[in-house]
């Protein structure tokens, strides 16, 4: 478990501003991948700070002193791209009038941040699906194999499973990549960090151009926590400065702090304001703190079971239990033993009269009773129980994710993956 005060300390190192549940544990995630070996799959919309968790788990890692590149992928023309990241051979293409080495082999022994990468033509998916497999690579216009060692960590903001429906991106290189999944959460989740941000932002900005702080009345902070931000912490940071540089009140009002909030097209952003980060905190919808707490009040309830168990086998072999209870007697602090050894002599119940009973069950002569049926049908019981529970968890978590996969995938905690195994397995794929 990551000590709080460690993550309290990497946002300060790294610049990162906020409090938010669901920040905290996307830096929980680097953390501790950071000193693995494992590819990692950042997802998340443009402006959300990707590429500062692609520097926390280099940073963390054992490849802190190796070179870090990041690299858009998207930025580079389709024809370059090859060459860009792999290198090529003097005379490979007109106007390579000398070899090259690209950025693979150039980081060799660092750490490669590739963002968008869904946009990487597909040409250059392959040999990159080579690299993390094998670590070989073929410079453009050679026929030897090179080889480095490289950690890839990559970006996207598209959604990589349609991306591969449309034949625009390899399944096969989606699963290298996503070993360690890391969402890195829109401003319009996390709740009053869009104020911290502000606030953070309106210093900055004060001490640039040597003038006062701006703020927010209680009235334009609910507008501003109201807003989507379809351009995430970028844009928030740009409102800030543009208000700081003409505003001369330095106290904003709802009025003029509307003035600078962009009206978004309800067909272009289908999203959701957030009205208060309490609200939030508040609300009795489905969420994973719930899962956790049925899980130790359980997990509570079967200690107790087994302490009383253990104390039983205790009494029917003659060992004496007050001594226990005495040396040890923190743990039964639950268990009363007067309540059910006076009550129980032994720790088995007395084996059934067949004789007196057979009138009721009405069994033949030659009839036989198969305890091994009887206890497998007890374990189905058991088992179907708790795939009714988990069937139940998954439907109450897509109604409240509006059958949305990805979201419900990551309030239970599983992969997107597992979720469609689930959703198979339990003939749920079709709800709506």
């Amino acid at each position: 478990m990551i000590d709080p005060a460690d993550i309290q300390n990497i946002k300060q190192r790294f610049g990162i501003v906020g409090n938010a549940q669901i920040l905290n544990y996307a830096i929980q995630i680097a953390m501790q991948v950071a000193p693995t070996e494992l590819n990692v799959l950042i997802t998340g919309e443009n402006g959300t700070g990707k590429e500062s968790f692609s520097k926390i788990i280099h940073q963390l890692s054992t490849r802190k002193h190796g070179q870090f590149i990041a690299l858009n992928c998207g930025a580079i023309p389709e024809g370059t791209i090859y060459s860009e990241l792999f290198g090529h051979e003097k005379g490979a293409f007109t106007g390579a009038v000398e070899a090259k080495k690209g950025y693979f082999e150039v980081t060799d022994g660092g750490t490669i941040f590739l963002d968008e990468i869904g946009e990487m033509p597909m040409e250059a998916q392959a040999m990159l699906l080579r690299v993390l497999e094998s670590g070989e690579f073929i410079r453009m216009g050679s026929t030897k194999v090179a080889k480095t060692n490289v950690r890839v960590i990559a970006a996207t903001n598209v959604k990589l499973q349609q991306a591969i429906e449309n034949k625009k991106f390899r399944e096969d290189l989606y699963y290298r990549l996503s070993t360690v999944p890391i969402y890195v959460p829109p401003l319009r989740e996390r709740g009053n960090d869009i104020l911290l941000l502000f606030r953070k932002f309106a210093t900055d900005f004060s001490e640039k151009y040597r003038v006062d702080p701006i703020k927010l009345p209680p009235e334009a902070a609910q507008l501003l926590l109201n807003y989507s931000f379809p351009g995430n912490v970028r844009q928030l940071k740009n409102i800030t400065e543009q208000i700081s540089l003409i505003e001369y009140n330095r106290e904003i009002n709802a009025e003029t702090l509307q003035k600078y909030l962009p009206k978004i097209p309800t067909n272009q952003h289908n999203r959701t304001p957030i009205l208060s980060y309490e609200s939030q905190e508040n609300s009795n919808n489905f969420s994973e703190r719930e899962i956790f707490y049925r899980f130790l009040v359980d997990m509570k309830k079967d200690v107790n079971e087994l302490k009383k168990l253990f104390l039983q086998v205790l009494q029917k072999e003659n060992i004496n239990w007050q001594d226990l209870m005495h040396n040890h007697s923190e743990l039964f602090d639950e268990v009363n033993p007067e309540e059910f050894i006076s009550k129980t002599p032994t720790l088995l119940p007395e084996p059934p009269n067949y004789e007196k009973t057979t009138n009721v069950i009405n069994l033949d002569e030659n009839a036989t009773i198969n305890t091994q049926d009887i206890q497998h049908e007890e374990a189905e019981e058991d088992t179907l129980s708790l795939e009714e529970q988990e069937k139940e968890l998954i439907l109450k978590a897509l109604r409240k994710n509006k059958n949305r996969r990805k979201q419900t995938a990551r309030d239970l905690g599983i992969s997107e993956r597992t979720l469609y195994r689930k959703l198979k397995q339990y003939d749920l794929e079709d709800i709506e």
